[in-house]
């Protein structure tokens, strides 16, 4: 005697139209808008308090539908507080120096806080980062993207 079970109603099928997809790349073209690879200056909100903020140096590292994704840039060496930093969840990389900072001044890019930017908040692009030193940075980042 074989069981029977009974037929359960089909569920309606659901399928995504247009999903955004993250890209990361080295892209960078003189075009005066902002392409991975590029460190470009926007207003970047504080995390403690995002009402509040800074013009600051970013790497763009890619997009995600109409928005850019970058890291941040600082000029301070957080090697002599490497410790504090990480306690506080910060992961910084070297990047070396470049043409973003008028003074030549090495930069540090922060590995573990991905922004998303409008590219109309993008007030100037600074320059292109080595693509090795760009990979090295991406795969760095990877584990907080």
């Amino acid at each position: 005697m074989a069981l029977r079970f009974p037929r359960l109603p089909r569920l309606p099928r659901f399928r995504l139209r247009n999903p955004v997809v993250r890209r990361f790349r080295y892209a960078p073209r003189a075009n005066g808008r902002a392409d991975p690879g590029e460190v470009v200056w926007a207003w970047v909100p504080f995390e403690d308090d995002p009402t509040q903020g800074k013009d600051r140096p970013v790497l763009v590292i890619g997009d995600e539908g109409k928005l850019l994704l970058a890291l941040q840039l600082t000029s301070r060496d957080h090697d002599a507080e490497l410790d504090q930093q990480r306690r506080y969840g910060r992961e910084w990389m070297n990047v070396g120096v470049g043409a973003w900072d008028s003074r030549r001044r090495p930069s540090e890019v922060r590995l573990n806080r991905l922004l998303h930017l409008d590219p109309a908040a993008v007030r100037r692009e600074g320059a292109a980062l080595d693509r090795a030193v760009f990979e090295a940075v991406l795969e760095a980042a990877r584990p907080y993207l």
